[in-house]
């Protein structure tokens, strides 16, 4: 008898055909390598990419989570080895690789990832002075974020002792380096931030290869830096060895015993300046009583003299005032004076030959000059001469009639 075959759905296939997939102990957890095409950030998060080789491709997603633990910033054509497991996306049928990680392959891969990182934090201004706070001259307490026993606790313990011997030290202790250092160190940075028991944090580890220093690379302990409110000292290997954290952080110490001596003063020496401070205090103090004093003594010395000076001054500005006084009634007295000659000059200019005969009158003389002013001073025939306001005639006497 012929045995009956399953009828899928094309949905139930594709499912059936991922189960088998995920069963497969090879394809279930898997590294390829190849080089990136495509590569895609979605606004979920999701990175969708093909990794290719020179015969083939497949395509590829990584979730958001996976993302975010990313060393470097994908881009096409850099050769990664991926680390996940083979899937079929049923709603197409899609084969593609579910990725969990991915690194960069070849010589010098952490340093790319390195300055990649470095590059895109200078272009967002996280390393501007203008970020930089200052750090407290006096701290109430440090912190101090590292390894438990290590020779950054030893030696920051050992140089605070030395330099201020009551400086309490809050100890955060975690892991340096391995799988979940860089959560732990960021953890620590944020609960120092929001305890507040210190007002200054140190946070290291001693030397190492590149990869032993790689946590304080992360974006998580680099965010958690940036984020603190508390000034933040990077003391991360030796003097030679620089990380993202130093950077970003508010000050960098070439070594932990320098971090400690930037983060706490010299007790004896601000004791020194103290006493020097108020040595000169008193100083100045005693110079400003003896100068009161002197000027006391000169006031109270120049007594009668400034009386005197000041009655004199009274007296003075007094006979200013009065020929003030003296001068603005001459000036009204003046212009009163002045104003009455203008009004008789007008009133005699009002009777003068030359007003009359601008009004249209005429004067008559005789040729030897003498007025005449009346018909019994002239006889038919006589010449005359005829006045007039802008100037004279010449006329003969034809006749005469008395009115």
């Amino acid at each position: 008898m012929e045995s009956v075959k399953p009828v899928f759905s094309v949905h139930e296939l594709n499912e059936y055909i991922d189960l088998l997939l995920g069963a497969d102990p090879t394809l279930k957890v898997l590294a390829v390598e190849g080089e990136l095409e495509g590569v895609k950030r979605h606004p979920s998060g999701h990175l969708y990419f093909m990794l290719k080789d020179e015969l083939a491709s497949v395509n590829c997603v990584m979730f958001r989570q996976n993302v975010a633990g990313l060393r470097f910033l994908p881009k096409d054509g850099q050769h990664v080895r991926l680390a996940g497991r083979a899937a079929l996306y049923p709603r197409d049928g899609r084969f593609q690789l579910m990725a969990t990680g991915l690194s960069l392959l070849g010589a010098g891969s952490l340093y790319a990832a390195f300055a990649e990182y470095k590059e895109k934090l200078t272009r967002l201004g996280w390393f501007d002075a203008s970020q930089k706070k200052q750090i407290p001259l006096l701290p109430k307490a440090i912190g101090l974020i590292t390894s438990v026993g290590g020779s950054v606790q030893h030696d920051v313990v050992q140089v605070t002792g030395r330099r201020f011997p009551s400086m309490p030290i809050v100890f955060y202790p975690t892991a340096v380096q391995g799988p979940g250092a860089a959560q732990e160190i960021a953890d620590a940075i944020d609960r120092a931030d929001a305890e507040k028991r210190c007002d200054v944090l140190i946070v290291g580890r001693g030397g190492g290869s590149m990869e032993d220093l790689w946590a304080f690379n992360e974006p998580t302990v680099v965010e958690a830096i940036h984020r603190c409110s508390i000034p933040v000292i990077s003391a991360v290997g030796h003097e030679t060895d620089f990380s993202i954290s130093d950077f970003v952080a508010d000050l960098r110490a070439p070594t932990p015993s320098a971090a400690a001596e930037l983060a706490v003063p010299e007790r004896s020496a601000l004791l020194l300046t103290l006493s020097s401070l108020e040595n000169r205090l008193q100083n100045a103090l005693k110079h400003g009583v003896r100068a009161k004093h002197d000027r006391l003594s000169l006031l109270w010395g120049d007594a009668v003299r400034l009386r005197m000076q000041r009655f004199a001054e009274q007296k003075r500005q007094a006979l200013d005032d009065t020929y003030a006084g003296l001068l603005q009634a001459c000036t009204r007295m003046l212009e009163t004076q002045r104003n009455r000659l203008e009004r008789e000059h007008e009133r005699l200019l009002a009777y003068s030959p030359q007003r009359t005969l601008e009004r249209g009158f005429a004067l008559i003389g005789s040729k030897q000059g003498h007025i005449i002013t009346s018909l019994n001073g002239i006889d038919t025939g006589d010449s005359v001469l005829i006045r007039f306001a802008d100037g004279t005639a010449q006329a003969k006497i034809t006749g005469k009639e008395t009115v």
